[in-house]
């Protein structure tokens, strides 16, 4: 039997042994005035869903945790996020009953905690709940004792017995039962799945030589876990993988690897079709339950969106197709309308649920929009979109596109341009009368890092696209975090409601100075970079390990924590240890300094094991090693503003992923923070310099000759042309 199993028949036979009965119910509950509880204080939008219950719950923090001291109780840790739907189902199902809420309140001091905001505590207790039981997920409910160490936990849990699994209330009453009358047991346990956990929050480190096979090692795997037919990788539940997407669209520049390509550009053309993505409101959903992208789980998260949209803005740059830039512009549309908060930050997710139902703002009838519709675009639209077909979703229609324009026009004999204004037409008809409905849930608190990654994508997708509103919103976000989200120790994770609290997190630094950094490259402003810089010491200073440059999730003197994790692997979002190596790679490319360099060496070292042996478990990581064993490029532009925003458009005109841009601007900082500019200067007119494998080549006044020597690569046409 593996470790892994017996710990979880153990625990089983520990909380469930033969014979067990069930303890008295508590008719007490302790409850603040008016009907509401201590989350009543809190500023989380989660939290403040729960503030209500009748269960007696605490946030975490001293009041908590010393009560549980005092009386000697475990500790029952709830943990969400507030766009979660099986966290509402349990609410509605436990945390508002009464009966089941007096008995966690009799037998348990009660926590509940936003995972978004306190991501440290989630990741411990999340790998706890995965070494007891396998699996993992949310809501994520643990059994600790008063010293924080786990003993018993999972999921969603049912009020009573059904699905399989145990209901609330035997769970409740056998772990408070084992607590009472076999404690030492119960720390025996616990003990050991503590030295578990610091196994399994603690990445070995194993150094060997860096080698750029295990890209293709992960291409190989890709290939294998590929879906021919709907795109993606892997089977139902699909994720959107962007990193993924990106190690393809490396490989294909780097060998031509028409596979390779053929899998980046299927995924991405699927998904855009599918019911993942907002036809009417742009914007992905969380994932696809389904193997064709039909039906999401209808959140949306602004993670998600960052990432996808700066995947398919180097698409546009690859390929030059105008459907992924129409994508990628719905990805940025609906951010700026929807998650964009009036400060400039942005917020954080929209719930899958309205009216106390799934998917209810999205789905459609028939009746609907035929009533909406003149009979001609009505048909033409339930031929594009599949309303034709049989009801794909409880009844309704999610919408999601099943024949091209191309078909349609064909089919319908009419020219192509027609069949799209009549269907661009029709979707703002179907917009507006959606805008009527209730909308689902808005999670309005903004959190440091995910800002980082959309002011990241805006930047590029700004160049890219030549929006500037989108380069005047990832500038409104990053002076509103280093405004409002910092204070004298360094960032701070979590804005809302006119308040900045809990000290940044590893990924707030690193994904926060990547959007800087690629701030810079669009604008040249170098107050961006200066702070950039500012932060990434920051960063290396309070976070990493002295013994291998790699970091930490959480700062050393961060007190009420079990374990001090330091991650290697991605999930949602990529580690901090990943987008920290190619932040010191581009400062390395742009300042020129030494210790940038080693410091992404370092952490590619450090991570090296994990790459040779599951490398896209790493894939961002992964990325940074391409990056690493390439060819890499710097351009700097010595021009008057509108040359030099033209030349940058140009420059970013094609995909060459491994180019760093900088430009000579008239600012006394410009010296210090970036020597390799000394003696760069407009020769005859707008000048470009070129430097390739720490090799620099003749300043050039001609664009075709210095966007030649970028090797941009565009599908079926030159660069630069």
């Amino acid at each position: 039997m593996s470790p892994r199993l017996a710990m979880a028949s153990a625990l089983v036979l520990l909380v469930f042994p033969v014979g067990c009965h069930s303890g008295e119910r508590s008719a007490a509950l302790n409850r603040l005035p008016e009907g509401s509880n201590r989350l009543i204080h809190e500023k989380s939008p989660y939290l403040l869903q729960h503030a209500h219950n009748p269960v007696d719950w605490y946030p975490w923090g001293e009041e908590a945790l010393a009560r549980a001291q005092a009386e000697d109780k475990p500790i029952f840790l709830s943990i969400g996020y507030s766009t979660c739907h099986w966290c509402h189902v349990m609410e509605r199902e436990c945390f508002e009953n009464p009966a089941i809420a007096a008995l966690l309140n009799e037998l348990f001091v009660c926590i509940k905690v936003d995972r978004e905001e306190r991501p440290d505590l989630d990741e411990i207790y999340m790998a706890a709940v995965q070494a007891m039981t396998g699996q993992g997920g949310w809501p994520l409910n643990v059994w600790l004792t008063p010293d924080l160490h786990p003993f018993y936990g999972g999921t969603y849990f049912p009020p009573e017995d059904r699905y399989g699994r145990p209901g609330l209330p035997r769970v409740a009453r056998a772990l408070a039962e084992a607590w009472r009358e076999r404690r030492e047991e119960v720390l025996q346990q616990s003990q050991r799945l503590v030295d578990s956990l610091s196994r399994l929050t603690q990445v070995p480190v194993q150094g060997r030589d860096l080698d750029r096979g295990w890209v293709d090692a992960a291409q190989e795997r890709l290939e294998q876990i590929f879906d021919e037919q709907w795109g993606g990788f892997g089977e139902a539940p699909k994720f959107p993988r962007a990193d993924f997407g990106e190690i393809c669209l490396r490989q294909y520049r780097r060998n031509a690897d028409e596979k390779a390509l053929h899998m980046a550009l299927r995924t991405l053309e699927r998904m855009q079709d599918g019911g993942i993505y907002d036809h009417l409101g742009g914007g992905f959903s969380r994932y696809s339950t389904d193997r064709s992208w039909t039906i999401p789980h209808f959140e949306k998260m602004l993670y998600d969106n960052a990432q996808l949209g700066f995947h398919y803005v180097e698409a546009v740059q690859l390929t030059q197709r105008e459907d992924f830039a129409r994508t990628a512009r719905g990805i940025f549309d609906y951010v700026l309308r929807d998650l964009r908060s009036p400060e400039g930050g942005f917020f954080s997710a929209e719930d899958a649920d309205s009216e106390g139902e799934e998917g209810l703002f999205y789905a459609w009838t028939r009746d609907e929009v035929r009533e909406l519709l003149d009979p001609e675009d009505a048909e033409l639209f339930a031929a594009a979109y599949g309303l034709d077909g049989p009801a794909n979703f409880e009844g309704k229609w999610v919408l999601a596109r099943r024949v091209d324009d191309e078909a349609l026009a064909a089919d319908h004999e009419l020219e192509v341009e027609e069949v799209a204004h009549r269907l661009e037409r029709t979707r703002r008809v179907l917009f507006e009368r959606r805008a009527s409905r209730v909308r689902p849930a808005l999670d309005d608190k903004v959190l440091t890092a995910w800002n980082g990654l959309m002011i990241r994508a805006l930047a590029r997708g700004a160049i890219v696209l030549h929006e500037p509103r989108y380069l005047h919103a990832a500038q409104a976000a990053a002076r509103f975090v280093l405004s409002e989200m910092r204070d004298d120790r360094g960032l701070l994770r979590r804005w809302r409601d006119g308040e900045a609290r809990f000290p940044a997190y590893a990924e707030d630094y690193a994904y926060f100075v990547e959007g800087l950094l690629e701030l810079y490259q669009a604008d040249f402003d170098l107050d961006w970079l200066e702070a950039a810089e500012s932060l990434h010491r920051e960063l290396f200073e309070h976070f990493a390990d002295p013994s291998d440059g790699a970091l930490y999730h959480t700062r050393a003197d961060q007190g009420d924590l079990l374990v001090r994790a330091k991650s290697g692997y991605d999930g949602a979002v990529p580690t901090a240890n990943s987008v920290a190596a190619h932040n010191a790679l581009t400062l390395f490319e742009l300042t020129g300094r030494d210790g940038y360099a080693r410091q992404c060496e370092a952490i590619l070292q450090a991570f090296s094991g994990v790459l040779a042996e599951a490398p896209l478990s790493m894939a961002r990581l992964l990325l940074v090693l391409d990056a690493w064993t390439s060819e890499r490029v710097e351009l700097v532009l010595a021009a008057p503003p509108v040359e030099r925003d033209a030349w940058l458009h140009r420059a970013r005109g094609g995909y060459q992923p491994d180019l760093f841009v900088s430009a000579v601007v008239d600012d006394p900082r410009s010296r210090q923070l970036l020597p390799p500019l000394e003696g760069k200067v407009a020769l005859d007119g707008p000048t470009a310099y070129v430097c390739r494998g720490f090799a620099c080549r003749r300043p050039s006044l001609d664009p075709r000759e210095w966007v030649a020597e970028l090797g941009l690569r565009v599908v079926g046409a030159r660069a630069g042309d």
